[in-house]
């Protein structure tokens, strides 16, 4: 061997040695630095013609584990997700109060139903009756804050849709332009480490708002795709978009969150995202808030109901000189069809002495009147007649309203053997004459409403529905005509059904033999919603998602409930006494000392009663107060659930991320074993450089 192929070997030496000390020591320097991968100097023997000649330091390059690596981005991906649903979801369950403790909205509704026990006892208590009111308008004005607070937490989520895409896009953004310099710098074989470790802590971030796949460029660089395949980096770089809802409540159809892929191709983010922040925010928004809103409407609605149910069933002493009764949504043609049984309308005097009386005989469509043959169109007229002055009866706005006349009061009492009914709900308590608890807008869904009965909305007036994907993205939106013809409830079915112009390709209204309609998908994971509704029903003025119930509309009733403003400025007009219809001539058919309506009311909670599926519970029969308690464990299981699966996830993603640091990460201990072996190299080297300088000193020498 030469003295020039020693020089030569002990130079390049020298300079893989010195390679090695520069990465050694930028590790070493980086050692507390988060995020940091550390470097590693591939180096190879050289040789020529056969021969050893020397070392060569191919390339720098990261130390990465590429599965440990995708393993923490999912696991990372997976506690942003369940972090987020939890936080969020802890926001609403803490609403609630705790499910096994005296207090909170669960314990308030038992506590009410008690009051109402303690005031039957004591009927003419003016204390009893003020606290009774209290608790009642509290327990309503409770549920609403609830509601109001459960979307709230929607709208936090929403908002924080808003940031993270925000975020997200200028990281995408980074990543592309650093794909560019890594790129740029692996073409003429220069040391692109810093960049690379930079775009990993970009991807690392990115891995908390969305699952990601990494895949390596054979020119340098990455390219980042969402779990299922959609480009967010590759030749250029993705730009999402969204526009935040901004207001909140149980209807508001949110925009899709769009991506357009660096070929200019837009889907919709959701059909490509499962895990992350993102996921975990649009999971709340979407899913879990809605259904424990919706369950929270539904209870809160028979709640209402079953109290309404009892107090109109009495009545306050005095009797009260008006009822006025709710918005039914419907003529009066169409409220009065379908009703069996009796009722009686009463005209009373001060003392309760019955002035004039009318007996209403049901018979479907049409009815008797005192014995006097009726129907719908008649029916004010032969009921006014039979009351003769002592009392009148009107209709307006979807509203019945009877008034007392002459100083009289109005009370309304069914038949103990026949009493009226419809969808349920005897008359009274049907047209909402004596509620206790009131609201603009109906709150029961069941409607009496037949195929052959007129809707009330004009021809042309329309109604968008939203059709989502199980991943929460909008596959389309349809908007249903109401059509021209008789004006039928078939008509309007047929329309909704329609496959090309209606809902018939997704799924299949229906109107059952209460009068509800209902829609039922095709396929499981297809969702409804309501993005426009511009119909206006005559004469009550009601859309039909506020007469049906459509969409979000149901959660809605949380928060619509209030005592009867009467009630709670005077507490002596709620109805505890029960109307003796078998009063005799000039005695009195109501007492003050009559409790029984404080009893009714205590025991409304627990009698059967249908509750529609809401939140993703079924159908079921049972009582508020059982329907309450499965709630308030619902509520809590949910509630311990989403903190298993945020701990469980955040234990993955700290062990996967040891994992992952233990391979990736600088070893202190490991960096200063290298530094002293590479010194020791560069040493070596230098004195092979040294020893060669003395031979060609010793050989020049001899040669003079």
């Amino acid at each position: 061997m030469s003295l020039t192929s020693i020089m030569n070997i002990a130079t390049s030496g020298l300079q893989t040695a010195q390679a090695q000390l520069r990465v050694t020591s930028d590790n070493i320097a980086n050692v507390n630095t988060a995020g940091y991968v550390r470097k590693v100097v591939d180096q190879t023997s050289a040789v020529t013609q056969g021969r050893g000649a020397g070392v060569d330091a191919a390339r720098v390059r990261l130390a990465t584990d590429r599965f440990l690596q995708a393993a923490g981005m999912a696991a990372k991906s997976d506690a942003a997700r369940e972090t987020v649903r939890y936080e969020l979801y802890d926001q609403i369950q803490t609403q609630f109060g705790d499910p096994s403790g005296n207090g909170g909205f669960f314990a308030d509704i038992d506590k009410l139903f008690a009051s109402y026990a303690t005031l039957a006892e004591s009927p003419t208590s003016s204390a009893a009756r003020q606290d009774t009111v209290y608790k009642t308008q509290a327990l309503f004005n409770e549920a609403a804050g609830i509601a109001a607070q459960i979307q709230s937490a929607r709208q936090e989520a929403d908002g924080r849709l808003q940031s993270a895409i925000e975020t997200v896009n200028p990281l995408l953004e980074q990543i592309d332009t650093l794909n560019k310099t890594i790129s740029a710098g692996s073409i003429i074989n220069q040391d692109v480490t810093g960049a690379q470790n930079a775009q990993q802590t970009l991807i690392n971030e990115l891995s908390k708002y969305m699952d990601v796949k990494i895949e390596q460029r054979p020119n340098g660089g990455v390219t980042v795709r969402t779990g299922t395949g959609m480009t967010l980096v590759g030749d250029g770089h993705a730009t999402l978009s969204y526009q935040a809802a901004g207001t909140v409540d149980a209807t508001t159809a949110f925009a899709d969150i769009m991506i357009t892929e660096p070929n200019g191709t837009r889907w919709p983010l959701l059909d490509g995202v499962s895990s992350g922040e993102i996921r975990g925010l649009i999971d709340l928004r979407d899913t879990d808030a809605p259904k424990a809103a919706a369950r929270l409407g539904e209870l809160t609605a028979k709640l209402a109901d079953e109290m309404n149910r009892a107090h109109n069933a009495h009545s306050s002493v005095p009797a009260p000189a008006s009822l006025n009764g709710r918005n039914t949504g419907q003529s009066l043609e169409n409220a009065l069809t379908g009703f069996t049984g009796s009722t009686t309308i009463s005209a009373v005097n001060s003392a309760g002495v019955v002035q004039g009386s009318a007996t209403i005989v049901f018979s479907g469509a049409t009815m008797t009147i005192n014995g006097v043959a009726a129907d719908p169109t008649t029916f004010l007229a032969t009921l006014n007649a039979q009351l003769g002055g002592t009392a009148t009866a009107t209709f307006s706005d979807g509203r019945l309203r009877l008034e007392g006349q002459g100083g009289n009061g109005v009370a309304v009492a069914d038949d103990a053997a026949t009493p009226s009914a419809k969808g349920g709900r005897g008359f009274s308590h049907w047209f909402g004459l004596n509620d206790l608890v009131s609201t603009t807008t109906p709150t029961f869904y069941e409607t009496g409403l037949t195929l052959a009965s007129q809707h009330g909305f004009d021809p042309g007036e329309s109604l968008t529905f939203r059709i989502g994907s199980e991943t929460g993205s909008r596959l389309r939106d349809v908007t249903v005509a109401v059509p021209a013809g008789t004006g039928t409830m078939g008509e309007l079915l047929t329309a909704l059904n329609d496959p090309v112009t209606g809902m018939g390709r997704y799924g299949a209204f229906s109107l059952d033999a209460a009068g509800a309609l209902s829609f039922r998908a095709y396929d499981g994971g297809t969702t409804m919603s309501i993005v426009k509704d511009a119909t206006t029903q005559a004469p009550s003025g009601l859309s039909m998602s506020q007469l049906f119930g459509l969409g979000g509309t149901g959660a809605t009733r949380a928060g619509a409930y209030s005592v009867r403003s009467d009630i709670q400025q005077d507490p002596g007009k709620l109805a505890l006494s029960q109307f003796n219809l078998s009063a005799a001539a000039g005695t009195a058919a109501l007492s003050k000392n009559d409790g029984r309506g404080g009893l009714a009311l205590a025991d409304a909670g627990k009698k059967n009663v249908n509750f529609a599926a809401a939140g993703g519970m079924g159908a079921a029969t049972k009582t508020v107060s059982a329907y309450a308690a499965d709630f308030a464990g619902d509520i809590g299981a949910k509630a311990s659930a989403a903190k298993t699966r945020s701990e469980t996830a955040e234990a993955l993603a700290k062990e996967a991320e040891s994992r992952r640091s233990s391979a990736e990460a600088v070893n202190m201990d490991e960096e200063l074993v290298n530094m002293t072996t590479f010194q020791q190299a560069y040493n070596a080297s230098a004195r092979l450089i040294q020893a060669s300088k003395d031979m060609y000193d010793t050989l020049i020498g001899i040669l003079r």
